[in-house]
């Protein structure tokens, strides 16, 4: 990918976190992929977790035996411009298939939702959400947790899916302090090091405020793996989805014969990322090698009916791909 590409990716970055700042008050909602295993989508029963209020914000269901929560953090809106879902298309294009769909044609919604798992004697959480990088618009993570009664000193693994604001500045507080105080932070090492390079000047530009403190505070936190880890071995393997960042990284949470594949931004839209796998998103750092990470992703989950968490999918964001003719549409559930 080419400097100036990257850059222009970049400063589109800076420039949304700026807009959601100033826009406090508006908060609403081929290869790549071989290391997947494929999953059942059995539910079964689950304990651990304090039964969690069914609301717009909290969300209970059960992976096998482990009992897990969708949480809100927030929602990113993005206007139908191509400059940052479509690049290359025409808003004509985009607003086709969004109005197909039944959704609103102008603006583009993306949710930011962390998942909590209980599994056994651990409590894991999947991305932190935003934190104060996006101002009112996102950051609403430790409310959804207390709503769901997750004391965030329980929590004892952090898995980071990549090295973007939305997913890790949650990670610590308003004092630059660790919001998970007891927990192990897992990181692959291509995004850790991807991190680390950023330095406080152009981390904003990939959505990441408090950059100094984060940092600090991460360091003596973090267990960095290699692309496709046995994490917990039986409970979390790592995915390597290539193509968003030098590390990206979907995790397969197992219990028994039930399985969920916490994608990351593999996709952010559930209707255009979808259905036109081959567009372009400005945030994918190699976007042909996420182009054809998707479209991976896709055929080997529609077919082994593999159940997926799209932490930018409409709330929940629990659900299954099925193929309908030559295309793949997300099925909520």
């Amino acid at each position: 990918m080419s400097h100036s590409t990257v850059k222009g990716s970049l400063t589109l970055f800076a420039l949304l976190a700026a807009a959601l700042l100033t826009a406090c008050g508006q908060q609403s909602q081929t290869e790549a992929f071989t290391s997947a295993e494929p999953g059942a989508s059995e539910t079964g029963s689950a304990t651990g977790l304090a039964e969690a209020a069914q609301s717009e914000d909290v969300r209970a269901f059960s992976i096998g035996k482990f009992s897990a929560t969708a949480l809100r953090d927030g929602g990113i809106d993005v206007p139908n411009d191509n400059k940052v879902i479509g690049v290359g298309r025409t808003p004509e294009e985009v607003a086709e298939l969004l109005a197909a769909a039944g959704l609103p044609t102008d603006t583009l919604h993306l949710s930011i939702q962390p998942l909590a798992v209980k599994a056994g004697d651990r409590t894991l959480l999947f991305d932190s959400g935003a934190g104060s990088a996006f101002g009112e618009s996102a950051g609403h993570l430790p409310a959804s947790m207390a709503a769901a009664g997750i004391d965030p000193a329980s929590v004892t693994d952090v898995f980071i899916s990549h090295a973007h604001g939305d997913h890790l500045g949650g990670l610590v507080n308003a004092q630059g302090a660790l919001a998970f105080p007891n927990a192990t932070i897992h990181i692959s090492a291509p995004d850790w090091a991807f991190l680390k390079a950023m330095k406080a000047e152009n981390a904003a530009n990939f959505g990441i405020a408090q950059y100094d403190a984060l940092i600090a505070a991460m360091t003596p936190k973090v267990a960095a793996f290699e692309p496709g880890a046995d994490i917990i071995p039986g409970v979390v393997k790592a995915v390597e989805i290539r193509g968003h960042t030098p590390g990206h990284s979907g995790y397969m949470i197992t219990s028994g014969e039930a399985s969920l594949l916490y994608m990351g931004d593999a996709m952010h839209h559930s209707v255009v990322s979808v259905q036109r796998p081959d567009w372009t998103i400005q945030f994918d750092g190699d976007a042909p090698t996420a182009q054809a990470s998707r479209k991976a992703l896709l055929a080997r989950s529609a077919e082994s009916g593999q159940r997926i968490y799209a932490v930018h999918f409409p709330f929940p964001g629990v659900g299954t791909f099925e193929r309908r003719g030559d295309e793949f549409v997300w099925v909520a559930e």
